[in-house]
């Protein structure tokens, strides 16, 4: 980033900046087709796309315009973001792409796999036994309870003292 100061007058500055961004290159452009679907976990909402993509590598699975190994930071998230497309046997023939907001890392991952799982069925009405089977067509329900009044936490209530 390139920043110049100009002097107007000898009260006033005025700042310019030229700000370059940096683009990916490394990433796959889709084209074509897609099967659209959305998964939710905790806070985080996943909207999913799946492109037919022969040949399909670890450069075709783009979670918020970056490439899924650098946007999650383990193999944990990573085994989670692809199960739909093991178990399916869909793995290396298809190409992900990902808008996924809120919540943690583990929450969007568990998010992104339901709406992979949910985009495979929409592609394939074949596939929903095997995913079902496997628990991946069923949302998680469960969210953080809400703090309640006069409690420190959901249920943790204050230290009580005798005296």
């Amino acid at each position: 980033m390139t920043t110049k100061t100009t002097t107007k007058n000898a009260t006033s500055k005025v700042k310019t900046s030229s700000i370059k961004k940096k683009v990916n290159t490394k990433l796959v452009s889709f084209t074509g087709e897609y099967f659209y679907a959305v998964g939710r976990r905790k806070s985080a909402v996943a909207q999913v796309r799946v492109y037919k993509y022969e040949g399909a590598d670890e450069k075709a699975y783009v979670v918020n315009e970056k490439l899924m190994k650098d946007y999650f930071p383990t193999s944990n998230e990573w085994d989670i973001f692809l199960e739909s497309l093991r178990i399916s046997g869909t793995e290396g023939r298809l190409g992900v792409s990902v808008l996924v907001r809120g919540g943690g890392i583990s929450g969007q991952a568990q998010a992104i796999r339901l709406g992979i799982a949910r985009a495979l069925v929409k592609m394939d009405e074949g596939l929903r036994p095997i995913l079902k089977s496997e628990g991946l067509l069923t949302r998680d329900s469960r969210v953080v309870e809400r703090k309640k009044p006069g409690l420190r936490k959901a249920r943790r209530s204050p230290q009580w003292s005798k005296r």
